[in-house]
């Protein structure tokens, strides 16, 4: 099974160019012959320093704006909020491009034979080519063990490279100065704007065999050699006093003879993370093999079915968790690290109310644990301003975030966008990762320490919530993120009481820091408080078209095909809703599903990903494959990126989460093998997958049927596993009890291997 994405011709923009990465340091590789381009990224590059944006008029008009929403003055409930709710200013920072490195070659104008890849084994890219009677090839990598970009340059002519190397950062020339440290070195160096803007500095050195290498001005110059390394890195203010001086110390470290032990060492950090999963969809027939990547894509758009380019896109997810989410880097923003513009999309930053919270479903399914922490982390930088926004805004105690942050962790409200920018939920969604984390990972010494960032996002809604006149307990003000809502005259309306998600949100919360209070044995009366609030959050309710409803009133949407489909959080990411415990509300949820999609729902990448995983829990196996497939179809760009559009990488971690859910599910206190198996994925196997409970599953199926599977247990208890279909059950040298023909559980002991048979 091929584990590569390859082209016959180099990229002709950005979104043909490969993505490499080490969580911190990442560059779009053009595999351009004559002039070839690498653009960087360095995590941290973010306009200005931190700041306080909050408005001081909220707190004093907290009380009017609830009031004139419940006495149905919208039009002058949205207004004051914009003037009083609103950020000052109104945005948050935004991520900026590092620069490019670009490298002009003499006598490459006339080229065959050209080949360019990425390889997802090695996380290595290569481009090959003939020029001159003779064969070139580049390869280039970004290490995560030594922090830098490593290139290699080499020709079978004995004196073929003669280029110019210099740094940019593109059309906006916003940098200080770019100098030569030595004769094969230079520095860019520069500082992002705004009050405490970011310094930053990236130093390039090159290192050649049978050639000279020069500077000239600001560029390196190499001149008749047949090899040459080039090495990349980058530091900034945010994380050292003098970026310089800290690129220097990384580079210092390399002589002439390292690149292949620097290679070496790359290749298997990465592939200690990449290998722990394997998933092999198996396509007996596929002709589609021998193509290039954008054509077997553009044979997808007119038809084609191509398992084998699923079994890519699934690991091409891996692969971009993998590079764009590391320990002691940032987390990954909406586009990864990977962004081209200075001022990009949505600031390429951290979009609270969906999108930052996708980027990390495959994390923990995936067998990445690690690469979640950097987002874990950054929920701590929050928890600082989310306190003072708590208090400064809405006097509540506790923490909150709205729709947005950034960088410094900002927890303003976002834009001046009623549908989206006043909605205090952001950290509550955020916190359900803590939980996440421990429930697959069964770390209590992860719980122990993060337990009071959960229980203080619990504690903000203790304070927020109000009841309302029948006795529930309502969020106000609020928005269904970041949809429209009409009234019976015909009216739109944004801002409301107690959208259907905000309830299904603090009711995972609530019930996640119950459950981590009694397994620390800790705040057995707030665990009670939150317990009597809990049974007083309005219920999930069906709506007059069958559909789960909204809003707390049955308010038909503006816009029928809308991309968020914020009310079925309860169904995925969530735990509430399920054909097997509530299945008259696991039918509503289908009926909302069809309804958006006949209205042209999932016409952005990342909704169509939402949609693949929420099929996929309704055990929809037909409908999660259409959906896959639509993904590929509309919403993928020609180096796999996803295609909001413009490019988001929130679809790319969505697909592959989605992937995965329709192979294994966890979320019901059992695991479900095989729940969405899709027909034409007739045979297959599948390994490494991590289930809640500590579980790490292996399966495999042939004619569509359980043929065996094997579950490794990091920790000792009782687990429970459901199969698709009857079958003959037998554990090797294990007692096992069978509730139904579908369900079974055995007794498991830490750190060991239970092998199942199925026939």
């Amino acid at each position: 099974m091929s584990k590569k994405l390859w082209y016959k011709r180099p990229a002709n923009n950005w979104n043909e160019a490969l993505p490499i990465g080490n969580g911190r340091l990442g560059g779009m590789v053009f595999g351009q012959v004559e002039k070839e381009k690498i653009q960087l990224n360095e995590d941290s590059v973010w306009y200005g320093g931190p700041r306080d944006r909050l408005n001081p008029d909220a707190l004093p008009h907290i009380e009017e704006i609830r009031a004139l929403l419940q006495e149905g003055k919208l039009k002058e409930a949205e207004e004051l909020a914009r003037l009083c709710l609103s950020g000052i200013p109104k945005s948050q920072r935004h991520y900026e491009p590092l620069g490019e490195m670009n490298i002009h070659f003499n006598g490459l104008d006339d080229f065959t034979d050209y080949h360019r890849e990425l390889d997802l084994n090695t996380a290595i890219t290569k481009t090959s080519f003939s020029a001159n009677d003779s064969k070139y090839d580049r390869e280039v990598f970004t290490s995560y063990p030594d922090q830098l970009l490593a290139m290699r340059l080499t020709t079978t002519n004995a004196t073929g490279l003669t280029f110019q190397i210099y740094l940019d950062r593109g059309n906006t020339r916003n940098f200080d100065t770019t100098a030569a440290l030595s004769d094969s070195s230079i520095v860019m160096s520069g500082e992002t704007g705004g009050k405490d803007g970011i310094a930053f500095s990236a130093l390039v050195k090159v290192m050649v065999e049978d050639g000279e290498v020069k500077t000239l001005g600001n560029r390196i110059c190499v001149d008749k050699a047949s090899a040459v390394t080039i090495l990349v890195c980058a530091a900034t203010s945010f994380r050292y006093e003098d970026p310089v001086k800290q690129c220097q110390q990384i580079i210092e470290r390399f002589g002439a003879t390292d690149y292949e032990s620097l290679k070496g060492r790359h290749v298997e950090d990465y592939q200690r993370l990449f290998n722990r999963v394997e998933l092999d969809i198996f396509n007996q027939a596929d002709s589609e093999v021998h193509l290039p990547t954008d054509e077997r894509l553009h044979n997808m758009k007119l038809g084609d079915a191509d398992l084998g380019l699923i079994n890519t896109y699934f690991h091409f997810g891996r692969y971009l968790m993998i590079a764009s989410s590391r320990l002691n880097s940032l987390p990954a923003t909406l586009q990864g690290i990977w962004n081209d513009n200075m001022l990009p999309p949505w600031d390429s930053k951290y979009t609270l109310n969906i999108n930052a919270q996708m980027n990390y479903w495959p994390a923990e399914v995936c067998n990445l644990s690690e690469c979640h922490v950097p987002l874990l982390e950054h929920i701590e930088k929050m928890k600082e301003s989310g306190r003072i926004t708590a208090k400064k805004m809405y006097n509540c105690r506790g923490f909150t975030a709205h729709h947005n942050t950034d960088i410094w962790g900002d927890t303003a409200p976002q834009d001046i966008y009623p549908p989206a920018s006043y909605w205090p939920l952001g950290a509550a969604w955020l916190c359900l990762h803590l939980w996440e984390h421990y429930e697959y990972t069964g770390d209590l010494a992860f719980l122990q320490e993060k337990y009071d960032t959960l229980k203080e996002a619990a504690l903000f809604f203790v304070d927020f919530l109000v009841e309302n006149s029948e006795g529930l307990l309502v969020t106000t003000p609020s928005v269904s993120p970041e949809n429209t809502y009409l009234l019976p005259n015909g009216e739109k309306g944004n801002l409301c009481i107690a959208p259907a998600m905000d309830s299904q949100i603090i009711d995972r919360l609530f019930s996640s820091c119950m459950k981590a209070g009694e397994l620390l044995d800790v705040d057995e009366s707030f665990r009670q408080q939150l317990s009597e609030l809990k049974a007083k959050l309005p219920p999930i309710k069906v709506g007059k078209h069958g559909q789960i409803q909204e809003w707390l009133e049955d308010y038909d949407e503006a816009e029928p095909g809308h991309r968020h489909i914020s009310h079925l959080f309860a169904l995925h990411p969530s735990n509430q809703v399920s054909p097997l415990t509530t299945p008259g509300l696991a039918d509503a949820a289908e009926i909302t599903l069809n309804r958006r999609l006949a209205h042209g729902g999932g016409h952005t990448g990342w909704s169509r990903a939402w949609i693949i995983n929420m099929w996929a829990r309704l055990f929809k196996s037909e409908k999660s494959y259409e959906n896959v497939v639509e993904l590929l179809k509309q919403s993928t760009l020609p180096n796999l990126f996803d295609n909001h559009p413009p490019f988001q990488i929130d679809g790319n971690f969505g697909g592959t989460a989605g992937i995965a859910e329709m192979l294994m599910q966890s979320h019901q206190q059992e695991i479900h093998l095989l729940p969405a198996l899709p027909k034409v994925w007739k045979n297959g196997c599948v390994k490494g997958l991590k289930a809640r409970g500590g579980y790490e599953i292996a399966c495999k199926w042939e004619e569509h049927q359980l043929i065996e599977a094997t579950i490794h247990a990091n920790q000792s208890g009782i687990c429970r596993v459901r199969i698709p279909n009857y079958a003959k059950i037998m554990i090797k040298n294990q007692p096992f009890t069978q509730t139904n023909p579908y369900l079974f559980e055995f007794t498991v002991e830490a750190n060991k291997s239970y092998h199942i048979s199925f026939s």
